[in-house]
């Protein structure tokens, strides 16, 4: 039973380490987060539980404003079943060169790292589910393709499992590669 114990604590931890981020420092294209997002940007998304099963699809409209450090993310949400949403992030670059950001729905200061053509974007998601509210811990790992085209994977927690992953596509519109 204690190695039993010992395996599942291992296991658990494991589930929690990752890449860092800087060893994305040399990928390019460069991700500029500011450049990329001012603007009107698509994306396109999923949520699947921690089965595979595809439970939620989605669309994201974006509107990006950006001034000097600071960007605003105005996201409008639709999903498969009609339902719309609405998340607008204030986004801040602080002076050691991470991003911080609030929005209405996320618990506290969300934080990111860039590094080549990669961002890393942590944050407690406060998500309604049935009239309750649970705190989703999310691990956000974005990837610019070309300068047009960016890819997401974000990983959702509670209790350090892994429910679910979001994949999402963006796009920026008026965009030649």
């Amino acid at each position: 039973m204690k190695r039993q114990c010992i395996a599942l604590l291992a296991a658990l931890l494991a589930g929690c380490t990752g890449p860092d981020v800087q060893h994305y420092k040399s990928v390019t294209p460069a991700l500029d987060l500011a450049d990329y997002f001012n603007g009107t940007t698509d994306a396109w998304g999923m949520f699947q539980r921690r089965n595979g099963e595809v439970a939620k699809r989605f669309h994201v409209e974006i509107t990006g404003v950006s001034e000097q450090d600071k960007l605003t993310l105005d996201e409008r949400f639709r999903y498969d079943d009609g339902s719309t949403q609405q998340r607008v992030w204030h986004l801040a670059r602080s002076a050691d060169g991470l991003w911080r950001g609030t929005a209405a729905d996320v618990k506290g200061e969300a934080q990111g790292e860039v590094a080549g053509n990669a961002l890393r974007w942590q944050y407690t998601l406060l998500l309604p589910v049935d009239g309750s509210t649970y705190e989703m811990q999310f691990d956000d790992w974005m990837f610019l393709i070309d300068r047009c085209t960016m890819m997401n994977r974000a990983s959702m927690r509670k209790f350090g499992v892994e429910l679910g992953q979001v994949t999402l596509t963006f796009r920026r519109r008026a965009c030649v590669p």
